[in-house]
Order: C-alpha cells, then structure tokens, then sequence
C-alpha cells in the first residue's frame, strides 16, 4: 500500500500537466469552438430575460409545479409547442477567468488525489510502470472523462459535444496516469 501522503508530487504535477494540456485543448485548437451556438436575435432573449428579472440559478422550461402536473394536458401542449430546455444564468458582469481557472485547477487535484487514493490501495511501492499506468488511467479517465454524460442523458446537451469532452477526459487520463507512472514510489 501507498499512502496518499507519499504521492504528493505525482498529484500536484499531474494536476499542472492536465491543466497545460486543457489549456492547449481549448486555446489552440479549434475543438471546442462549435460546442456553443448564438442565437439569431439575442438582444430579444436577452431583454425578455431582464424583464423577468432572472437571476443567477438553473432554470428548465416549460416547468410544471409539481409531478402531477407534468402530464396535465395544458403542459403537454407547452412541450410539444416548445421550446423546450434548461437555461443556466450567471451573475451579471464580464466572466471571471481567474475564479474558473482556479477552481479548475482545484478540481484537478481532487481527480489527481482520488487517482492516488485508487492507486496506494491497489499497488505496492516498486510496482512497474505501466501496471501503474493502466490502473491510474483508467481511474483518471472516469474522472475527466465521464462527468458531461449524465448532461446529455437528462440536459439535451449533443452528444457530439460530450463526446469530444471525452476525448479531452481520455487525455487528461493518459497525462495523470504518465505522471504516476513516472513518479511511483520505488520499492524500499
């Protein structure tokens, strides 16, 4: 066993190799560039979402009152006329970078010390390079990878946009699980 403790360095350093690479992805790369579309008269959204005075929060419309009334016929024609969907609205104001990129880099950690966590249980000090490897990429994978699934299944995000997460998640599993392999402790 490992202790959690004794894999400090390998955390940290794949937490700041996984945030170059995110960094690389969606700056330099066109990837992401057509996972959010502009609708063709956004100033009329935009007024008719100040005039309800919609604050920061999720919002889903149409949106029933209760369970009961999710399958009254009044919501039934609210649905099949739609529109239909979720609308998160933040706090007014120019987009925080730096408080999204440091909690981005927090939640690196987070992945990169469960990693640890998975790993110190299952493998001894010494264990090879790609022993390590296989089991922290593949804790690692489910980490990044997986987490904009359940937004397509109940959030109508396209698949296509989740899958290309994946593809970011699949390598931020493979730069961790490098880290880890790199740096695991040797046998005493």
């Amino acid at each position: 066993m490992v202790t959690i403790a004794a894999l400090w360095l390998p955390i940290l350093l794949s937490a700041v190799f996984v945030f170059i690479a995110s960094s690389i992805i969606h700056m330099a790369t066109p990837m992401h560039a057509s996972d959010w579309q502009k609708l063709d008269d956004e100033d009329k959204l935009l007024d008719a979402l100040r005039s309800q005075q919609a604050g920061p929060g999720m919002y889903m419309f149409p949106r029933s009152e209760s369970m009961s009334d999710m399958c009254s016929p009044e919501m039934m024609k609210k649905f099949e006329q739609g529109p239909v969907g979720f609308l998160t609205v933040k706090p007014a104001g120019p987009p925080s970078m730096g408080a999204s990129l440091t909690a981005w880099f927090l939640h690196t950690i987070l992945i990169g010390a469960i990693t640890a966590y998975v790993a110190g249980i299952g493998l001894a000090p010494g264990a090879d390079y790609m022993t390590v490897f296989r089991l922290t990429g593949a804790v690692a994978i489910l980490g990044y990878g997986f987490a904009d699934v359940p937004s397509s299944i109940w959030k109508g995000q396209p698949w296509g946009v989740t899958f290309k997460f994946f593809i970011d998640g699949a390598i931020y599993g493979l730069v961790t699980a490098g880290t880890f392999g790199w740096l695991w402790p040797a046998a005493s």
